[in-house]
């Protein structure tokens, strides 16, 4: 008789990896083994520091929170997530604890009946190894377009404090040296080195209780008597993926870090697992998750403020400026997602379930730029509807919760109120293009300030098949109406290359910001300004992001692309310098001080101003501009 459990717990495996890497009669063994566990809300399964159980997990429904020590979540597994394996593994305790945050129900797998087919099938093993590396169990549950765990946090490298040096112990001493050693810094294993700082071995507390306690070596001997050698040796360039993959591998859980990988060289530090855990705490997957996961403003902030945080850890590790304005979008976005159920909820979900409606990121948020805490550019479209004459209220209303949500995260209200919640942003597709049409017949100055800001708009969440509608409607008037790029143009001009006669920084004269630089007016929106005319006069759709803006025209003009090369670069340099500003001074990092920077931080700005002159003599050229209104 035909086993319904079985086979529905075969059906659901299937779906997932490693299982679905497994062919059926495999898969079939292993589900016929699988016990099914209910947690309530709240229960705790397992605790750091435990012993693991004879098997692993899998969440059926529900979710589980894994958190560290100090109670910090690492990762939140949900539907198809594998989790509990790890130690199994690497014969080892759990270093986190999980607990249900919602009633969720477990399939419970034997390893032994799991393992083995570990051991035979090479493409389950990489990708367990791969996805403990992550420190996901659902390796891309964050956006199907866009993953986080692509190649920044792949190969997010550890960060070794450079003033704390690394414990170890000579040669030379007896085994109870060692231990007083490892006593005095709270350590669990010890790396014995020559005397040119090279590891020679490793000394952990097992071999101090099963050797010298449990056996029959005297504590006075010496300590290279107990030591495991040779020590796996790993480069500081190494990935967090990388070092995770080489304890799995080697199934240790502490790796000494030397100049060049190899035990011939200085010991420069020591990574445990504890250290790896604690780094993925601030994973931006995992933050992701909880922000889905988010009941109120005041989580919210907490994670944004984390990104900061974050931002900060990776520009000191010199990662590039796109790839972290990417993952903070996609953090920003999810917040603003977020924020938009909460009030939908607020106000009654049902309300907002019969419309149709898109929420618009506008400015720099709407470019993917906004790396630091800066002023709300918003807007929404809707989709008119006969039988529900209060679509515009409705939206309004919500837009008022929303900004107010993100105002108490941190976004400020944007000055000019170019805000959602104003009604002149919040318009049906009809009057959004009415709107547009406007801006671009009729351009007077306040028209092309409107469109340098409403060019950059992207959907964040809702219907996107208004936003493409509008983005249809608004290149057909392009092709109608010339003259407006025209205009355009003589805007993007605006800002000259930021240096006098003299070379020296064009710096405020006086009001608040006397003497500073105002890197966002004067170098940064030119950049910007010039991307944005030059891919619309291309017709180019789909990026409203300056870096990508670039990189589209240096495909589509071949003979122009080193100057669009060099624009992108100087972009990242003012974004980099504007952000660790706004870090340093806690604010958005617009006005730097040149007579505070050392002269090769004050060479590298002055050298990324050179691509604005020459992109604004080409746009001269190309747009017939002969003077600047």
């Amino acid at each position: 008789m035909k086993n319904e459990i079985v086979y529905r717990v075969y059906d659901f495996l299937k779906e997932f990896p490693p299982f679905s890497f497994l062919g059926k009669d495999d898969l079939m063994k292993v589900s016929s083994q699988v016990t099914v566990t209910y947690l309530p809300e709240g229960k705790t399964l397992f605790n750091a520091g435990e012993a693991p159980q004879p098997r692993f997990f899998v969440v059926n429904t529900g979710a589980i929170n894994l958190t560290d020590e100090q109670n910090k979540t690492v990762d939140i597994c949900d539907e198809g997530d594998v989790f509990g394996i790890r130690p199994l593994i690497a014969h080892s305790p759990y270093l986190l604890s999980a607990r249900a945050t919602e009633e969720t129900v477990l399939y419970c797998i034997p390893t032994a009946v799991f393992l083995p087919m570990v051991d035979t099938q090479p493409r389950i093993a990489s990708y367990l190894a791969t996805n403990f590396a992550a420190g996901m169990a659902n390796m891309y549950s964050v956006k199907p377009d866009k993953n986080l765990l692509g190649q920044g946090v792949f190969s997010e490298l550890i960060t070794l404090d450079p003033a704390r040096e690394p414990v170890y112990c000579d040669v030379s001493l007896s085994i109870q040296e060692g231990a007083q050693i490892m006593a005095k810094h709270g350590i669990g294993s010890l790396i014995i080195c020559d005397s040119l700082k090279r590891p020679a071995g490793i000394v952990t507390d097992k071999d101090m209780r099963v050797k010298v306690v449990a056996g029959d070596i005297r504590k006075k001997e010496n300590i290279t008597l107990i030591m495991s050698s040779p020590v796996i040796c790993v480069t500081p360039s190494m990935s967090i993926a990388e070092l995770q993959i080489t304890m799995l591998k080697n199934r240790i859980s502490h790796l000494a870090v030397t100049e060049d990988g190899t035990p011939m060289t200085k010991l420069l530090g020591v990574i445990s697992e504890h250290d790896l855990v604690v780094q993925q705490a601030e994973n931006p997957a995992i933050m992701i998750k909880q922000i889905r996961q988010a009941t109120d403003v005041k989580t919210l902030k907490n994670i944004r403020n984390k990104t900061s945080v974050l931002i900060g850890k990776y520009l000191t590790q010199e990662v590039s400026v796109p790839f972290i304005a990417d993952i903070v979008s996609q953090v920003n976005d999810e917040i603003i997602r977020r924020t938009i159920l909460l009030a939908e909820f607020k106000l009654g979900k049902h309300l907002y379930d019969e419309i149709s409606y898109c929420w618009l990121a506008l400015g720099s948020e709407g470019r993917e730029e906004q790396m630091l805490l800066t002023d709300q550019d918003n807007a929404i479209i809707y989709m008119d509807n006969p039988s529900v004459p209060d679509i515009k209220d409705r939206c309004l209303a919500l837009a008022g919760e929303v900004t107010g949500m993100l105002h108490e995260i941190g976004f400020e209200y944007c000055p000019a109120d170019m805000m959602a919640s104003n009604p002149m942003w919040c318009q049906s597709l009809k009057g959004w293009q009415e709107t547009f049409s406007r801006w671009i017949h009729q351009p007077a100055e306040k028209e092309i300030m409107m469109c340098t800001i409403f060019f950059d708009f992207r959907p964040v969440y809702g219907d996107e098949v208004l936003v493409k509608e509008l983005s249809v409607s608004i290149f057909e008037n392009l092709d109608k109406q010339d003259i407006f790029l025209h205009f355009l143009a003589k805007n993007a001009l605006k800002n000259p290359p930021p240096l006098s006669f003299f070379r020296n920084f064009i710096v405020e004269k006086n009001g608040e910001h006397k003497d500073s630089f105002d890197i966002k007016l004067r170098a940064m929106m030119p950049l910007a300004d010039a991307a944005r005319l030059l891919t619309l006069s291309k017709r180019i759709s789909g990026t409203t992001n300056t870096f990508k803006r670039y990189q589209k025209m240096a495909e589509t003009e071949p003979q122009n692309a080193e100057l669009y090369r060099l624009a992108a670069d100087a972009y990242e340099i003012l974004m980099r310098q504007r952000t660790l500003t706004g870090l340093s001074a806690g604010d958005s990092g617009r006005y730097i001080r040149p007579d505070e920077m050392d002269k090769m931080a004050r060479l590298q700005l002055r050298n990324a101003f050179q691509p604005i002159g020459e992109l604004q003599d080409l746009i001269k050229v190309r747009f017939q501009v002969s003077s600047v209104l």
